[in-house]
């Protein structure tokens, strides 16, 4: 089985005319949702073998917020800055076999629709209910976690995963 975890970064600043999109930090409620998120993992005992984080200040800054709750390699990258669903499918595509469980940490409208595309139809109610949350909306710093029965990563197919958690701030 392999898990992933798709995590939005937190709330930035606005963009303005001085600071490019790239390097937007996080705001104070921001940093302050990414260490409630970071906690809410620690606390459910997840393990996270490989983080891949798009390179933008907003995402790194979520990033080092849940490695302070969490042990686990990252990498940075450049490709994932924006990305839309098939750049971060094959982002997880390529991730290593020994990897159980990886994070991506980027960018919306890419990440709610890689989650949409990569999500099984709901099975039972409960699922359901976190399947509309998610269609509903993937507010900053919503994480969600779907489980593959896959031994390889490259084998995570459109409609395959499991929609265990979709967890926003607002419900920790």
């Amino acid at each position: 089985m392999k898990r992933l975890f798709l995590l939005r970064h937190a709330k930035a600043q606005p963009a303005d005319g001085g600071t490019e999109d790239f390097d937007r930090p996080l705001m104070l409620a921001g940093m302050q949702d990414a260490g409630a998120m970071a906690r809410y993992l620690r606390k459910s005992d997840y393990k996270v073998d490989l983080i891949l984080c798009s390179s933008s200040v907003r995402t790194t800054q979520t990033a080092e917020l849940v490695l302070q709750q969490l042990e686990s390699e990252i990498e940075y990258r450049e490709n994932l800055y924006l990305a839309d669903a098939t750049r971060i499918v094959a982002a997880v595509r390529g991730a290593p076999v020994a990897v159980s469980s990886l994070m991506i940490v980027g960018h919306n409208p890419g990440l709610e629709a890689c989650a949409g595309q990569l999500a099984r139809e709901p099975v039972r109610r409960k699922e359901r209910a976190r399947h509309e949350a998610l269609e509903e909306k993937f507010p900053t710093c919503a994480l969600a976690v779907l489980d593959f029965d896959v031994g390889r990563w490259r084998d995570v197919a459109q409609g395959t995963g499991k929609l265990a958690e979709f967890v926003r701030p607002r419900d920790l």
